[in-house]
């Protein structure tokens, strides 16, 4: 889709997984998801790779959006595997969905469970980078509150309510409303901000220069290594040719010298010949000389 934001247009492209971990067993769940972020890096690779390098058309994963469910004590263990596996893959970038189910000391208490077990497991996600020091104070109490609400916390919905003579999108409770953009309710105002106003290029500059170059690099290896292999065997094939044409070559020239040697043996017999020939031509010409004298 293509969306504007406060004067920013962008195209967006949000990639879904339904059914994610509904299965019985959800040992491999983790791998539809990694393999989509590699055929995007592998895609971009070889359009980068290729002559028509202008026009490539960049599908790469720039952000994923974890939703952790609301119930349960922290991170399952199902989203500690898949995050481990994603985490030096794409920009990740933790959400708890339906927060309005939790109050908030709940959701206070949630977010620092999970924050915990990334640190226990060594899973690091999407770092904000610091501010510059010319920045507003504006934008420097902006970045310290969205670096604070990591996990975010968001509420959904589809509905438009009218309250206090305004028309918001939010959830309508017995007890009240849930105002989906007010930041006492939930943090979707934040994640949006994020997204689209203060760090959308910093997401594509990590995916391209963190991410995207250790899948690069990773090929480059691979290639090098197969063409290495490669030339080794090649080496060796040339060697076994050449082998195998110096055995040709002494067989023909074991061929050849046995062909000098019944040539040079027939030669001396005919030599002999030629010999005895000549002293049987001298012996008839000594008896002829004998018997005219007689």
């Amino acid at each position: 889709m293509d969306i504007e934001e406060r004067g920013v247009r962008l195209r967006l492209t949000v990639v879904d997984t339904p059914g994610f971990g509904d299965a019985i067993n959800c040992e491999d769940s983790w791998r539809v998801c990694t393999q989509y972020i590699d055929e995007q890096f592998r895609q971009y690779f070889t359009d980068e790779s290729g002559l028509n390098r202008r026009n490539i058309q960049d599908n790469r994963v720039h952000c994923c959006l974890y939703f952790v469910p609301p119930w349960g004590h922290s991170l399952r263990q199902m989203d500690l595997d898949l995050i481990r596996r994603l985490h030096r893959k794409v920009n990740i970038v933790l959400v708890i969905g339906k927060a309005d189910c939790l109050n908030k000391t709940e959701v206070r208490n949630l977010k620092e469970r999970i924050l915990q077990d990334l640190e226990d497991n060594h899973i690091q996600l999407y770092q904000f980078p610091e501010c510059d020091s010319d920045e507003d104070d504006d934008f420097k109490q902006q970045d310290r509150e969205l670096k604070a609400s990591i996990p975010f916390a968001v509420v959904g919905s589809n509905t438009i309510l009218e309250v206090a003579g305004k028309k918001v999108r939010g959830r309508q409770y017995p007890w009240g409303v849930v105002n989906v953009e007010d930041a006492e309710h939930s943090d979707f105002i934040k994640l949006r901000t994020f997204l689209i106003s203060t760090h959308m290029q910093d997401l594509k500059d990590t995916t391209q220069d963190v991410h995207y170059e250790n899948f690069r690099a990773q090929c480059i290896s691979q290639i090098s290594q197969h063409a290495l292999r490669e030339r080794g065997k090649l080496k060796r094939d040339s060697i076994s040719s050449t082998n195998g044409f110096d055995a040709a070559i002494s067989e023909t020239d074991r061929l050849l010298l046995q062909k000098d040697e019944e040539i040079r043996r027939m030669q001396d017999m005919l030599t002999q010949m030629q010999e005895k020939l000549k002293q049987t031509h001298l012996m008839e010409m000594k008896k002829n000389d004998s018997v005219i004298d007689v």
